[in-house]
C-alpha cells in the first residue's frame, strides 16, 4: 500500500478525503448530468494543487464518459451537442494555457468564481416555448465551455443553462449535456498532457479514482 500513496504523492487521509469527495461529486452527475467539476474542483482545490485538481477532474469525466454512451447518444441532440462538443474541444486547449500561467492562489479564486456562478447560471428563467440558439449562441457557448474545461474542468456554466433553458425533454438535456462534457474530457485530457500541465501522477490517481465515482454515478443515477 505504502507504494500506492508514494506513487500518487498523497498521505492515505488525503487521498480517503479525496475519494469521498470523488463520489459525492459523482453522485451529483448520476442524479443531474452534470454538477462532478464544479462540485469536486474547488474541494480538490483544498488538498492538492489547483492545476492537478483541474486536470484530476478532466481525467475523471473522461473515465465515466463512456458510462452509458449508448443512451446518451441515442437520447441526445445530436446536431447541436456535437456541434458544442467540436468548437469547445478546439478551445480547451486555450484554457489550459491560461492555467499554466496563473498564480496558485489566483487559480483558486477564480474556480471557486466559476463555481459559484455556475450555480447562479441554473437559476436562469426558461426561454419562450420554441425557443432555439442560433448558430452565434451555440458557437459561443462551445468557445466558452472549451476555455472553462482547459482553466477549472468545468465544461458546464454555458452548456447546462444553454440546454436547461429550452423546452426540451429532461431526459434530452441530460444527454446532450453529458455528450458536450464527453467530448471536451477528451481533449482537456489530451491538451493537458501535451502541454506539461498533467502528469502520470494524475493519471494514476484517476485510476484509482474510478471506483469511487462509478459508485457515486450509480447512486446518483
Amino acid at each position: 500500500m505504502s507504494g500506492l500513496f508514494a506513487a500518487v504523492g498523497l498521505a492515505p487521509l488525503s487521498l480517503l478525503a479525496i475519494a469521498l469527495m470523488t463520489f459525492g461529486a459523482a453522485a451529483i452527475r448520476g442524479l443531474t448530468g452534470f454538477g462532478m467539476a464544479i462540485i469536486l474542483v474547488p474541494l480538490l482545490g483544498l488538498v492538492i494543487p489547483p492545476a492537478m485538481a483541474v486536470t484530476l477532474a478532466i481525467f475523471l469525466q473522461l473515465l465515466i464518459g463512456p458510462v452509458g454512451l449508448r443512451v446518451i447518444l441515442a437520447d441526445a441532440d445530436r446536431t447541436s451537442a456535437l456541434t458544442i462538443a467540436l468548437v469547445a474541444m478546439v478551445a480547451t486547449p486555450l484554457g489550459i494555457a491560461l492555467l499554466k500561467v496563473t498564480p496558485m492562489d489566483a487559480a483558486r479564486l477564480v474556480i471557486a468564481g466559476i463555481a459559484i456562478l455556475a450555480f447562479a447560471l441554473v437559476l436562469l428563467p426558461p426561454h419562450a416555448d420554441g425557443h432555439k440558439p442560433g448558430r452565434l449562441a451555440t458557437g459561443l457557448t462551445g468557445i466558452a465551455s472549451g476555455v472553462l474545461t482547459g482553466f477549472a474542468a468545468m465544461p458546464g456554466p454555458p452548456v447546462v443553462p444553454y440546454y436547461l433553458r429550452q423546452s426540451l425533454p429532461p431526459a434530452v438535456a441530460r444527454a446532450s449535456m453529458m455528450l458536450v462534457f464527453f467530448g471536451t474530457a477528451i481533449a482537456g485530457s489530451a491538451a493537458s498532457l501535451a502541454m506539461g500541465v498533467a502528469s502520470m501522477r494524475t493519471v494514476w490517481l484517476a485510476l484509482i479514482l474510478f471506483l469511487p465515482m462509478l459508485a457515486g454515478n450509480w447512486v446518483g443515477g
